[in-house]
């Protein structure tokens, strides 16, 4: 496109309003109408509706430096409708956020360019479907399965309310944050989105501002073939400030209902939008504006009434980047400068939040932080994984003030609560112990915003429950946090609660989900070393999986150190010279065939014993390493865990057997659910005589 044309384009919007807003606005519609069309894929009708709301908060009230994208005190903006995500690349644009790369240092490179936005959903872009954090820099947290972004959000300014009481002192407004979200009807439609709510209302988390953009479309049609409350009287319910804005185009409507956002301080606000999915073009107002590319025709037809050259894609007129970056940086820039030079005195007048402050943010640890990890002494009786990580838990808090979260309702059960740490409440931000209530699913999603803030966050419930949370789980996986999610009574051991509490498949499920790091621990001094593994993971999540009963402290003077617990597995006892058969177990079934080996063993077997906690962390190994553990050269091998079998066949190949858990359990004490399902040392003998005597 010529200058002249984009000159006559900028003249033609600056005659109609006098400013450039109009101008910068149709400039964000016309990008993802373009990019949608040359994807020939995606969602151009929300970005189309929502590019006012979108350039309002941006231009006027987001507190960012477009050249330093990672600053901590920086407000954040959460896209949680994720199919919309050409609104945000072309805000990014606009706004010359500037690139921080995987390093976490700036390449001088645009985060995304003209060229990128061309680059709309195709391989290698740096603008897949759904924005995605670490890939796109001013995406601030992945989005796209609804109401993910509106959870994430709570997560972000709970951090805040937190950092700011932690760090803040008199003179030192270290953080003073606040989080925007864009959401829509399908995010109100969906449960995390409501739990969420209901929790930042009852914390009076005034830092958050959700923009509920109530366009009435669906991608089956109308809202109304399933959806017809009226959203905002539900949110009064839940202690929010509730606005509204009758037309997504009143740019001063909505700069109202901001400012009233930024003057209350006793409750979350929550602006009800409505749009008209499409604006402008022929399909507005419909489902056909919804997910799928409006079509050249249609687009030309918009272009013509938004006063835009029909046939110019991808169309930025001179003055649009400068000016928008300008009302961005002329309010970020001047703060963010004010807040290194803060930091700085900071460091001068309280030194040791200072360091806390600077390990923080850099995903480090204090020094010393493991000093005082329990070592567990040998005990026949045992103590319950639950418990010993309650200890271990407690250890680590003590010495690193950041590791910070809660249970769905079953701290006592779950064994999280930090002692003395407080509750997170309103009113008392400081505490460490958040209370989530029976939503396990707002929990997930608000520990990874926890987690996208810097805090070693954890939640915790039975194992049986990660299903309701299984989303959030996946997305920190995605996101690649250090998120820690404590999933106790982990197996048939839950006994009399019968099989809707017995977990069964989930041991599978969640080792099925890349790069999330599930540890089953076997005893109490495996327990600290996975605690140990979680914590020191900044870059991805850990499930750590306890027992409610009891298991026996092995004698480590007898058998290998838990130190093992890091590379995944290791050989727990072993026999001279090769191996007949190996026996490999996970949690609570280690002492079991730990003692199945001393029989085996005084009857002239020569065995071998593997702990395998983390199948995570054993695929990581080498293969001399795994081999050396598990040599191709022994086929028979004897897997034992209370529960399903799926995976299992990596380990123990065709020669192998498992006992495990092939139907739901029962309401039973353990010691008769154990007898029945063959999880007694006689029934390990057994079978592993079996496989011996089987050529």
């Amino acid at each position: 496109m010529t200058d002249a044309t984009t000159t006559a384009v900028a003249d033609s919007h600056l005659h109609e309003d006098g400013s450039i807003e109009r101008l910068t606005i149709d400039t964000i519609r016309t990008l993802s109408m373009d990019a949608v069309q040359q994807a020939n894929s995606g969602h151009p009708g929300t970005p189309m509706a929502l590019a006012p709301v979108g350039h309002t908060i941006w231009s006027k009230f987001l507190r960012y430096d477009p050249a330093h994208a990672d600053w901590p005190n920086r407000d954040r903006f959460v896209l949680s409708v994720g199919h919309a995500s050409m609104l945000l690349y072309s805000l990014i644009h606009l706004a010359g956020i500037e690139e921080i790369d995987a390093d976490g240092k700036k390449s001088g490179k645009p985060a995304l360019s003209l060229e990128d936005l061309k680059g709309f959903r195709q391989l290698n872009s740096k603008t897949p479907g759904h924005p995605e954090y670490r890939h796109t820099t001013g995406v601030e947290t992945t989005t796209g399965p609804l109401g993910a972004g509106c959870g994430n959000s709570v997560g972000m300014a709970i951090a805040e309310r937190w950092l700011a009481a932690h760090f803040n002192r008199e003179g030192f407004p270290i953080f003073d944050h606040d989080v925007y979200v864009v959401c829509g009807d399908g995010d109100m439609m969906e449960g995390v989105a409501s739990e969420a709510a209901s929790t930042a209302g009852h914390l009076k988390l005034s830092n958050l501002c959700w923009i509920y953009d109530s366009n009435h479309i669906s991608i089956e049609g109308g809202t109304d073939l399933a959806f017809d409350e009226d959203v905002g009287k539900r949110f009064e319910a839940y202690g929010w400030n509730v606005l509204h804005v009758d037309d997504a185009n009143d740019v001063a409507a909505l700069t109202a209902a901001l400012d009233t956002f930024k003057a209350t301080t006793d409750k979350p606000t929550f602006i009800v939008v409505k749009s008209v999915i499409g604006y402008g073009s022929p399909k507005a107002g419909s489902e056909k504006a919804h997910g799928e590319p409006l079509g050249d025709d249609a687009i030309r037809a918009t272009k013509k009434a938004y006063g835009w050259p029909e046939d110019a894609k991808f169309l930025v007129p001179d003055g649009v980047c400068d000016a928008f970056r300008k009302a961005i940086e002329s309010r970020g820039k001047p703060l963010r400068d004010e807040w290194v030079a803060m930091v700085d005195k900071y460091r001068a007048a309280h030194p040791d939040l200072a360091a806390q402050l600077d390990a923080m943010l850099a995903d480090k640890l204090p020094e010393g932080w493991d000093a005082d990890i329990p070592v567990f002494e040998a005990d026949a009786k045992g103590v319950a994984s639950r418990d010993s990580g309650g200890k271990v838990q407690n250890a680590i808090a003590a010495k690193v003030p950041w590791l910070i979260g809660g249970s769905a309702d079953l701290a006592p059960s779950t064994k999280t609560l930090i002692k003395d740490g407080g509750s997170f409440q309103a009113g008392s931000y400081e505490g460490r112990n958040m209370h989530f209530g029976v939503r396990e699913h707002s929990m997930g999603a608000i520990v990874d915003g926890m987690a996208l803030s810097h805090l070693r966050s954890y939640g915790a419930t039975f194992l049986v429950f990660s299903d309701y949370m299984r989303a959030p789980i996946r997305l920190a996986a995605i996101m690649e946090l250090g998120a820690t999610f404590v999933f106790t009574h982990d197996s048939i051991g839950v006994g009399e609660d019968g099989p809707t509490h017995q977990p069964i498949e989930h041991l599978a499920t969640l080792r099925a989900i890349p790069g999330l790091d599930t540890i089953r621990p076997g005893d109490a001094n495996e327990v600290a070393e996975a605690w140990r593994c979680a914590v020191e993971s900044a870059s991805h999540p850990t499930a750590l999986i306890f027992s409610r009963q009891a298991l026996p402290t092995l004698d480590r003077s007898k058998y290998a150190p838990a130190s093992g617990v890091k590379k995944g597995g290791y050989i727990l006892a072993d026999c001279e010279g090769t191996p007949d058969i190996i026996l490999i177990a996970t949690g609570s079934e280690l002492s079991l065939v730990a003692d199945a080996y001393e029989t085996l063993k005084a009857d002239g077997v020569k065995v071998r014993v593997v702990s395998l906690p983390s199948w995570y962390r054993f695929e990581m190994q080498d293969a001399a390493y795994k081999d050396s553990v598990l040599p191709k050269t022994v086929t028979k091998r004897l897997a034992v865990e209370q529960a399903g079998s799926i995976g299992w066949d990596r380990y123990v190949g065709f020669d192998g057997r498992t006992i495990t858990m092939s139907t739901f359990g029962a309401s039973a004490p353990l010691a008769k659910l154990q007898d029945k399902y063959g999880f007694t040392h006689d029934n390990v003998v057994k079978v592993a005589r079996e496989m011996l005597e089987t050529k």
